[in-house]
């Protein structure tokens, strides 16, 4: 029952502060009981594995290795993942920003997952079901689970969390890390903030053991539904704010479209999720209004917007992705149409005018105009 989840955690707080210790001042030789993993190395999973492997020092309940599955490709004749582990740097995705020795990079996603008691997912959502079989098998019983996926799947009934096909497929407990976390500014450690969404308290406060960080501070709160969705629809809503850059218009545009945004967010999660919990104070946190604010004005998906808006949809948004992101995704336009994809089964177009609009805009021929033209 939840108090006795809150004894557990509470008794896992004292543990784990007994046994930090300033960085650095663990070896290498000791080993916890926790063993991390990361599934993906882009520019976010990048980010986030930097603080992983530096927390994995910090704190006696961690194994002091944390692997992180690289899908392996060649940088000028040499595979990444021998670059990042003689270099102790992804060159291609994270240039500059340098991981602890502790982690290793793997392009064996069983090796990379083998014994893992923690493992943590941050890659394109679209790649994750087929990876799946060999990551089960490979981790340890009882495996925790944290997903950093922002964007949301479907099914012939709806929406399906990200969260929930990892819940299903593992039978496991699975967390949430949504923030206000760019990561190339993550990379300079310059502060931030996040979110985790837990169901389990322990389980939720030692995932923010492992990422809690003088540059990152981490919230937690119990509710991981709330938790995600903000983190896949912001994503819809920076399209939008991107749209309103490359047309060349204002602040005072810009700001309309995020409120607009933030309010078709609130009531798609109160629509579609109405007895799972979430709070309003969800929204407050960083995995709300904040991720909001920084993905509409420092985020891959407004920077592709924006030249998509600037180029008046001459170039397609597929080679955009290509010239811009450089081997990245582009999260927000196929959130959009699987968020549409759910409204129009539904016959809920009409409820969501905004989310409707940065669909039609990125797929259809509506024009860029009907951004700001559309009644709201």
């Amino acid at each position: 029952n939840l108090a006795s989840q809150e004894d557990r955690r509470t008794m896992l707080k004292r543990a784990v502060s007994k046994a930090a210790a300033p960085f650095g001042a663990r070896g290498f030789a000791a080993a916890g009981s926790e063993k991390i993993a990361m599934v993906g190395s882009g520019n976010f999973g990048s980010a986030l594995v930097r603080i992983l492997g530096r927390n994995a020092t910090r704190h006696d309940v961690f194994d002091n290795e944390v692997r992180m599955y690289v899908h392996e490709e060649m940088i000028d004749g040499v595979p990444l993942t021998k670059i990042i582990n003689e270099t102790n740097e992804n060159v291609k995705y994270l240039k500059g920003a340098k991981f602890t020795p502790n982690v290793i990079a793997d392009p064996d996603i069983t090796s990379a997952m083998a014994g893992a008691t923690m493992i943590c997912f941050c890659l394109p959502h679209q790649f994750l079901k087929p990876m799946v079989p060999k990551i089960k098998a490979a981790a340890a019983p009882g495996v925790k689970l944290l997903s950093a996926i922002k964007g949301i799947d479907f099914d012939e009934n709806g929406i399906v969390l990200i969260s929930d096909i990892l819940r299903k497929e593992f039978d496991a407990d699975c967390s949430v890390l949504m923030g206000a976390n760019v990561a190339n500014d993550m990379a300079t450690d310059a502060f931030c903030e996040t979110t985790i969404g837990y169901k389990d308290p322990a389980n939720g406060e030692l995932f923010r053991l492992a990422y809690d960080d003088f540059s990152l501070k981490v919230g937690t709160v119990q509710d991981t539904v709330g938790v995600e969705l903000c983190g896949a629809l912001k994503n819809i809503v920076a399209i939008g704010a991107g749209f309103i850059d490359g047309l060349g218009m204002g602040g005072n545009t810009k700001a309309a479209i995020i409120r607009i945004g933030l309010k078709e967010m609130v009531k798609f999660c109160k629509m579609f999720y109405p007895t799972d919990g979430i709070s309003d104070d969800t929204f407050l946190e960083s995995c709300g209004v904040a991720d909001l604010i920084t993905t509409c004005y420092g985020g891959r998906n407004r920077k592709c917007a924006a030249a998509f808006a600037e180029a008046n949809k001459t170039k397609s948004l597929e080679v955009i992705e290509a010239e811009l992101l450089g081997g990245q995704k582009l999260q927000g336009t196929l959130t959009a149409k699987e968020v549409n994809h759910i409204l129009k089964m539904k016959g809920l177009e009409h409820e969501f005018p905004f989310f409707t609009t940065v669909y039609k805009i990125s797929y259809e021929d509506t024009p860029l105009s009907a951004i700001t033209e559309t009644p709201y």
